[in-house]
């Protein structure tokens, strides 16, 4: 066997072609063989630079002779071993981001040649043109809340790779990506909810669908994966164990709410009660609101999200989305004294303080109330004091 060369042992010579390289040793095959890495240069105080540089990056490093594989033959890896501990809604997210954003344009480079500069360019091509089929308002550009999906997802699967040792660091580090964009929560109030429900009264079709959403917060996806067997007529309490999942795509699938504490069970409002039990009497589905033209399917939760629109737009309504009927919901239900603990379990939230800062929203409505209130109170004890 040939004798262990240590890492960053490094060479310099004239090529042939008039070139000059540089090598180190970056790590060792199983045989124990040395690993090389080489730069180049047009001259030697060139290549020197380059090779001081490359020996601060791979200093105390020991890659294995798995660097030689292709990011493409990493993430097969990598997605095989993330089967066993994520959800598969999120794997399926994990293989669709490889699959359409990162395979076309890395896939066939080794893992250990991906540089910063290799992902940046990556993040920049797929912001401005990464979308295949153009959107309304978007074009041909990703949104940059999907680019920060993507990133997320590689750098995961990259960092694995340092703690094995294929790749010395992380080349998702030290990228720029597109800030995180939270849209505004909009929240109606009481007047605008009742407008809504008044809307809706006439539409033999939609309306058990939306009632259901402003009395329980429910998310779209939730509502559309709900069974009959989720609910107990009896004691009037819903289950919530499922949701219909719309993937990166468009691909829809049944799936787990979206966090573990979303798997829930709660009292209903006697109004919802009493409309699910007429429901059950007409529906013959399994699912609560199957789609209108295969009712052994789900509803949509597309089909559900241009219906509301176009009822909005219809009766003069307030834009807003239709994931904002749970953000009033849970104002109002705070508003009217609702605790934030029995809220937090009806929304499928782990913390009720995260309810508090995620949910509730103070509406000028409130803001009037309250002053209202206060005024009243401090009219009585500022009276007293002037008398005394």
């Amino acid at each position: 066997m040939s004798k262990r060369r240590p890492n960053g042992d490094g060479t310099i010579r004239k090529r042939p072609d008039g070139r000059w390289e540089a090598r180190i040793v970056v790590g060792h095959k199983k045989n124990g063989l040395p690993i090389y890495k080489s730069v180049f240069g047009k001259t030697q105080s060139e290549v020197t630079v380059k090779l001081h540089t490359m020996i601060d990056a791979f200093r105390g490093v020991d890659l294995t002779e798995d660097c030689m594989v292709t990011l493409d033959g990493w993430l097969d890896r990598w997605l095989a071993y993330m089967q066993k501990i994520v959800r598969p809604t999120t794997l399926k997210k994990y293989v669709f981001y490889a699959d359409a954003y990162v395979r076309p344009y890395l896939g066939s480079k080794k893992i250990s040649a991906v540089s910063v500069a290799d992902v940046q360019r990556l993040y920049n091509k797929l912001q401005k043109s990464g979308r295949v089929n153009p959107h309304p308002k978007l074009g041909h550009e990703l949104s940059g809340n999907t680019v920060r999906a993507v990133h997320m997802m590689l750098h995961e699967a990259l960092e694995m790779a340092v703690n094995e040792r294929i790749i010395a660091s992380n080349p998702t580090d030290g990228t720029t990506i597109p800030k995180l964009i939270v849209n505004e929560m909009k929240v109606w109030n009481s007047g605008q909810l009742k407008r809504f429900l008044s809307a809706i009264e006439t539409d033999p079709v939609w309306h058990d669908f939306f009632y259901t959403a402003c009395m329980t917060g429910l998310r779209r996806g939730e509502l559309c994966g709900l069974r009959w067997e989720d609910f107990d007529e009896a004691n009037g309490r819903l289950q919530v164990r499922h949701a219909v999942i719309i993937m990166p795509g468009g691909e829809l699938i049944l799936g787990e709410p979206k966090t573990e504490t979303g798997i829930r069970e709660f009292v209903l409002p006697p109004s919802v009660t009493e409309m699910l039990r007429r429901r059950k009497q007409i529906i013959k589905s399994e699912w609560i609101f199957p789609q209108l033209e295969d009712s052994s399917k789900p509803t949509n939760p597309n089909a559900a999200y241009h219906k509301f629109k176009w009822l909005l737009k219809k009766n003069g309504l307030p834009e807003i989305k239709l994931h904002d009927l749970r953000h009033t919901f849970a104002t109002h239900a705070i508003a009217l004294g609702v605790d934030e603990k029995t809220l937090a379990g009806v929304l499928g939230h782990t913390k009720p303080s995260f309810t508090l800062d995620r949910y509730t929203h103070v509406t000028s409505e409130m803001q009037e109330r309250a002053a209202g209130i206060m005024g009243d109170a401090l009219g009585k004890i500022l009276g007293k004091e002037l008398k005394a």
